[in-house]
């Protein structure tokens, strides 16, 4: 469960003056269970102080003393006494926003204390707030959904994991584990990565289940907009997260959103969604230079949803729907590939100072370009184009790959591995040019280890 983040915390709780940990996400990534997993490897007392549950403490977060704080903590019911072996969990501290700008005094009064905190949808309640954030004596952690290997490796498939885990450069991939693999696939794309749904298909392996639990975790979603998103209009950012989940990795256009409200509040509501990790951007950029995000327009840019299980269960994709559809009919929905290597990508770049993504677009009058991502890897611009199958024009990549120079092309699809050289012929100050570029491509499974890869080719 969520290993990325459980080594982050083995560095954390090492360090001499720890500095107070956030961790953030959206709402049921499993952020409290990543916790209580970690207090139990380390051996530590855990205390979790659910502040939704204990409102009234909310008087108590007005002091600036940690020690004060904690005497009255140690009255709560089942709270033992703070000693060297605990660790303070602050849960659902969105619940009192007072506790925030206290952090800062537990990292200089009590450095040797190892105190966490979790929040959903933290974002609506600070913009709510006049107080600013403890800069610099704090340190976050992101957390998002499980990704394709550790569903795998909830399912038991630990030989499958270990292919990707393990994957590099020119490694082959044996067809029987390579169909299984995309079968996998096809079950994460409905399943998702959101740990209970993944829990719960580990468990029964059944899809109607699944759905359950989808639709309870969207109506937890929806009854939480009104708690952080004050004055805001609760309807509208309820169709505002709907049509997002509908609409994957489409140019943004907010009449197309809403034609009755202003285009200033569907983007301050798309905003909100997205610092809360419900739902993230894609931005342009031009890709002229590193880094990518020197040169975009941000007023450009699509979108991806936080889970692609939660996006086709909002979709209609339900466990009716999904017995009646075959493999091919399935992995060829390209907005769904989309998504997941978006999602992976993310979770690729956790660890990054800018997790945001971003894809490159040409609009002109007689012919358009689009591709689908741009990442920085290894110090190099890297083109990513994602098929849905086996086959699939790449016009965009050739243009992109022709302007830009870039060293290589990647593009992901439900085929075998392979390198090859790709000639094609474009359109470029209006005259016709052939060009010639080095393109991996990768089965979407993969995209997990797109950095390893693509540093072993570069390196090669």
């Amino acid at each position: 469960m969520q290993r990325q983040q459980l080594q982050f915390l083995q560095k954390w709780i090492k360090k001499k003056n720890k500095k107070p940990l956030v961790i953030r996400g959206a709402r049921q990534v499993g952020k409290s269970t990543l916790v209580e997993l970690f207090a139990k490897q380390q051996q530590k007392t855990l205390l979790n102080i659910n502040l939704e549950r204990y409102p009234e403490l909310s008087s108590v977060f007005t002091s600036k003393d940690p020690e004060q704080i904690i005497q009255q903590i140690e009255f709560l019911p089942e709270i033992s006494r703070v000693n060297n072996n605990s660790l303070l969990f602050f849960d659902e501290i969105q619940s009192i926003p007072e506790a925030i700008p206290v952090l800062r005094y537990f990292y200089e009064d009590k450095p040797n204390l190892p105190v966490i905190s979790a929040g959903s949808l933290l974002e609506f309640v600070l913009t709510d707030h006049s107080f600013s954030m403890p800069v610099g004596r704090i340190q976050y952690l992101h957390m998002g959904p499980m990704t394709f290997s550790e569903f795998l490796g909830a399912l038991g498939e630990n030989k499958l994991q270990q292919t990707i885990k393990r994957y590099h450069l020119g490694q082959e991939i044996g067809s029987v584990a390579h169909q299984r693999l995309l079968q996998l696939l096809r079950s994460y794309y409905f399943v998702g990565g959101m740990p209970e749904a993944v829990a719960v298909f580990a468990d029964t392996q059944s899809y109607r289940d699944v759905s359950d639990v989808h639709q309870s975790i969207i109506e937890t979603y929806r009854e939480d907009f009104p708690k952080y998103s004050g004055s805001r209009n609760l309807n509208r950012i309820v169709n505002v997260f709907n049509f997002v989940a509908r609409n994957i990795g489409v140019k943004v256009k907010y009449s197309n959103i809403s034609s009755h409200d202003q285009s200033t509040s569907i983007k301050k509501d798309l905003e909100l969604l997205c610092m809360a990790r419900v739902i993230s951007k894609v931005i342009h950029s031009h890709s002229s230079g590193l880094p990518l995000q020197a040169d975009i327009e941000e007023k450009v840019y699509k979108l991806l949803f936080l889970d692609i299980g939660l996006m086709n269960a909002i979709c209609g994709l339900n466990w009716r729907t999904l017995s009646q559809l075959d493999d091919r009919k399935l992995i060829n929905e390209g907005a769904i590939a989309e998504q997941f290597v978006g999602q992976h990508l993310q979770a690729l770049l956790n660890d990054s100072a800018n997790r945001e993504l971003n894809y490159w677009l040409r609009e002109g009058r007689s012919s358009n370009a689009e591709l689908d991502f741009v990442i920085a890897l290894s110090g190099q611009i890297i083109p990513v184009e994602v098929k849905s199958g086996a086959t699939g024009s790449l016009k965009s990549l050739h243009q992109f790959m022709g302007e830009k120079q870039v060293p290589v092309a990647v593009r992901f699809d439900t085929s075998l591995p392979s390198e090859s050289k790709i000639t094609a012929t474009i359109q470029r100050k209006k005259q016709r040019e052939k060009i010639t570029y080095p393109l991996l491509s990768l089965p979407l499974y993969l995209v997990e280890r797109l950095d390893v890869i693509v540093d072993e080719y570069l390196h090669q």
